[in-house]
């Protein structure tokens, strides 16, 4: 199986799909998700699918109503722009890495295998994990493993790289492992999966690319149009969540409290708090265990 989509109908119910409707899946992966939405299209729905990695061309969909995008994300409006499209009924991006990506040895995702320490989402991007371990300040690798991996020795595994780094081999996951397996803390598998999961994101620089994507939906939504967002960690959710809220990353202090400005709400939840995996898809699919499903609707 390339990837179960997570979630999968609570989101494609959450997204209230008009049959003419024009929708973007900004992660299409194994198309799973943009097959859900094709249902509910008839002949004049469109649907965009973005996706940087080229193995998911593998998974494209024969649909004349499909159009792909092999690019990132990030690029929403300037594609929609190309492909003469001013606003959209909906959009959804689960954020996850495809099981596939996690299975296949060879792209370095996964602590399972062996394979080079490369983890590029779009292969054709000069950034690899390899050159992030071997040319990173400490600093620099400190602040990524705290922020994107929540890896508690964070500062003493950023020393240990920086420090050590020159006298050993750095080519593939395996050698990768045996360098820091001296720093692990408590459960191994959780503590390399955290540390693999700081160096992915910033390889692929996914909370930049989210960013940019979030900035863009006030602009592509038509009002009543819905956006989906699935994330797997606290720190790409909190992005979501604020930005829903407040069209803002940080949720800013009003420093003075006789301010009588009224900050314009942009979106309305669909729900209070954000979707989780039913029990019986947790006993299915165990990735589904971390996802949360924030769902708004453009006013």
């Amino acid at each position: 199986m390339y990837h179960i989509p997570v979630l999968y109908n609570e989101t494609i119910e959450a997204l209230n799909i008009k049959p003419n409707g024009v929708y973007v899946d900004c992660t299409f992966g194994g198309g799973g998700h943009s097959k859900g939405i094709l249902e509910q299209l008839n002949d004049d729905g469109k649907l965009i699918a973005f996706d940087q990695d080229t193995d998911a061309q593998q998974n494209l969909l024969q649909d004349e109503r499909v159009v792909f995008v092999p690019h990132n994300f990030r690029h929403i409006q300037r594609f929609l722009r190309l492909y003469k499209i001013e606003k959209i009924d909906g959009v959804l991006a689960d954020l996850g890495v495809s099981s596939h990506q996690f299975d296949e040895g060879t792209r370095g995702f996964s602590t399972r295998f062996d394979g080079p320490l490369d983890m590029r989402m779009n292969v054709h991007q000069p950034l690899t994990a390899k050159q992030v371990v071997e040319t990173y300040t400490a600093q620099q690798l400190q602040l990524m493993f705290q922020e994107f991996g929540q890896v508690t020795n964070a500062k003493t595994l950023a020393q240990h790289i920086a420090t050590n780094r020159n006298n050993v081999e750095l080519e593939t996951i395996a050698q990768f492992k045996t360098f820091i397996s001296s720093l692990v803390k408590g459960n191994p598998n959780k503590y390399l999966a955290q540390v693999f999961q700081a160096l992915r994101i910033e390889v692929n620089d996914e909370v930049g690319a989210l960013k940019e994507m979030l900035q863009q939906l006030p602009n592509i939504l038509k009002e009543g149009g819905r956006a989906a967002i699935i994330t797997f960690h606290s720190l790409e959710d909190r992005l979501v969540k604020n930005f829903f809220k407040n069209g803002a990353f940080e949720i800013e202090e009003d420093l003075n409290p006789f301010s009588t400005t009224v900050k314009e709400k942009i979106f309305k939840p669909i729900s209070k708090k954000p979707i989780e995996a039913s029990a019986e898809e947790l006993k299915k699919n165990t990735r589904s265990r971390s996802a949360k499903l924030r769902v708004v609707e453009r006013m």
